[in-house]
């Protein structure tokens, strides 16, 4: 069988946050910043006109993804222990454990995951990708799709789709 994909590797697909990772025994980073370089393959069926999508019409909307996390402290709204509660003054007031935490709440992302992963992260980007690339283009039939977020060289959190097709 044959298979069609893009592969987009741009230096300004990219986002820097702070965040700390809760670990499994319940202890946790100290709260740190990364600069997190985002990849992202869309396998699919071969157009007519020999593309699977346009590079053109892809890359804007990787970056506005991207650029929606750049520059704030990102945390995880869904994990069981960690509370958060924006009050009425402007900031936000993060709780884990014996730690607190207030920032300015337009600084402060609260995202639908249970941990600041990397691949939690990938996967968060992943499915707003898909769900763009179809606002945006409808019956586009992506088969795969892969979002590589790396937080380091040599250190990435990888998500992936794959259509029943």
């Amino acid at each position: 069988m044959e298979q069609w994909s893009i592969l987009v590797e741009k230096e300004y697909l990219k986002f820097s946050c702070a965040h700390f990772l809760i670990f499994p025994d319940g202890s946790k980073e100290r709260l740190h910043g990364h600069n997190y370089q985002v990849t992202c393959e869309v396998d699919g069926r071969l157009s007519e006109f020999g593309l699977v999508i346009d590079f053109k019409m892809v890359k804007p909307i990787i970056k506005r993804l991207c650029d929606e996390l750049d520059e704030h402290w990102l945390v995880p709204g869904e994990h069981g222990e960690l509370a958060y509660r924006h009050r009425d003054d402007g900031h936000t007031e993060v709780v884990y454990r014996d730690c607190r935490y207030l920032a300015p709440t337009s600084e402060v992302i609260v995202l639908p995951i249970n941990n600041t992963s990397a691949e939690n992260f990938a996967a968060w980007l992943g499915r707003n990708l898909r769900e763009r690339l179809t606002a945006a283009f409808g019956a586009l039939s992506v088969r795969r799709l892969r979002v590589t977020v790396c937080e380091t060289v040599g250190q990435s959190g990888v998500y992936t789709f794959s259509s029943d097709e």
